[in-house]
């Protein structure tokens, strides 16, 4: 690395001193969210494919109250009960987790979060990790947070010149205030069919597609359910669902393509975990020329959030004119056997043990940058400049 600069060099030190020795990762999952059980499934997968010559796996759950275990997955792979021992996270650098009964700390050399939906992939976890000095796999706290509400993130696309369908906010007060001003609202600048969703959740949870009033009032009362703002946008007309998956920090890269094929009406969460009918489709039979358009618009998507080691982009893309459009993005997508986000990796050449171990690699990455941040106010010496 003759020439390189300074800090590239640093930071090589730092990762190869760590590299150098078996990591202890923490892998926390469960959580206060709908997509609990989701989450138990995807750790499930995680904590199996890890290398153990290379890591020493410390599982840490979430109950659905929110209390912190040192336990094991659940057998039912169903619900996390707060049992086991107790732990603590001080949100302070250099204070690792502790076990509460018997104050021993638990020495953590990085993080793997699959918490998904509210309290984990909404940038509240990651904002406790950063406090905590403790590095971890993933997008940061701004990133977490905006991928986690889907209105917040559709205005960014959109300000981003990203396609995007069109779409409206409908907070739960208006709804319980006034449902026939919303449904008049709703009818005027969206229309039918349209999707109504729990603006900060995912897997599907609360989504429901609505062709009519009866249907969106029902939709919108089931979507106000779990959470205070809810999303209202325009289905796509005849449409496929495709998925890239892209990976990196400064660099990232964009997976094949992927097609699913629902079991139902749309992808929702029975089609997604429950009935196990849906298909997955990789590479997706698209065109050479969408192909390539859907890869770089996820890269646009990801630098959009300004996101950092994973995510995973959903699209649309019309049957017969081929047109695209943006759906989503999601920071902490699906670990399970049958996710698409490591599923696109393998066909992209990078196999599930070795696609954890770049994550891994990103994470600590990025933390060992993050420490170069100044935290107290240096004028620069006196001179020209760097040159």
């Amino acid at each position: 690395m003759t020439g390189a600069p300074v800090h590239i060099l640093a930071l090589a030190r730092a990762l190869g001193a760590v590299l150098t020795k078996k990591l202890r990762v923490g892998v926390i999952f469960g959580g206060r969210s709908g997509e609990h059980a989701v989450s138990l499934r995807s750790a499930a997968s995680i904590m199996a494919a890890l290398d153990p010559e290379r890591y020493e796996v410390v599982p840490i759950g979430i109950s659905q109250e929110g209390q912190w275990v040192r336990t094991h997955l659940p057998a039912s792979g169903s619900s996390l009960e707060a049992v086991g021992q107790k732990l603590l996270v001080l949100p302070a650098p250099g204070h690792p987790p502790y076990l509460l009964d018997r104050l021993e700390p638990i020495s953590l050399d990085v993080v793997f979060p699959v918490v998904h939906g509210t309290f984990g992939e909404d940038g509240t976890l990651q904002g406790l990790l950063e406090l905590a000095g403790i590095p971890y796999v993933g997008p940061g706290v701004l990133a977490s947070a905006v991928g986690m509400d889907k209105e917040v993130m559709k205005r960014l696309f959109v300000q981003a010149g990203l396609p995007v369908l069109p779409f409206v906010k409908v907070m739960r007060y208006q709804w319980e205030q006034s449902p026939p001003t919303v449904i008049a609202r709703v009818e005027s600048e969206i229309g039918y069919p349209c999707f109504t969703k729990p603006a900060n959740l995912g897997s599907s949870v609360g989504v429901s597609r609505v062709t009519h009033r009866r249907a969106l009032e029902r939709g919108l009362m089931d979507a106000a359910r779990y959470d205070r703002k809810v999303l209202v946008e325009l289905a796509a007309p005849d449409a496929r669902e495709v998925e890239c998956s892209v990976l990196g920090n400064d660099y990232p890269e964009a997976s094949v393509v992927g097609e699913i094929i629902s079991s139902r009406e749309f992808y929702d969460y029975a089609a997604k975990y429950l009935d196990g009918t849906s298909q997955l489709i990789i590479p997706a039979g698209l065109p050479a020329p969408v192909t390539r358009e859907v890869r770089q618009l996820a890269i646009k998507a990801f630098w959009a959030i300004e996101a950092c080691g994973m995510a995973r982009v959903d699209f649309f893309v019309g049957r017969k004119d081929h047109r695209v459009w943006l759906n989503e993005i999601n920071t902490i997508p699906g670990f399970t056997s049958i996710s698409m986000y490591p599923k696109l990796w393998e066909a992209s050449g990078l196999p599930y043990p070795e696609l954890l171990d770049r994550l891994i690699r990103l994470a600590l990455e990025r933390h060992a940058d993050s420490g170069r941040r100044l935290t107290q106010y240096q004028p620069l010496p006196p001179g020209d400049g760097f040159f």
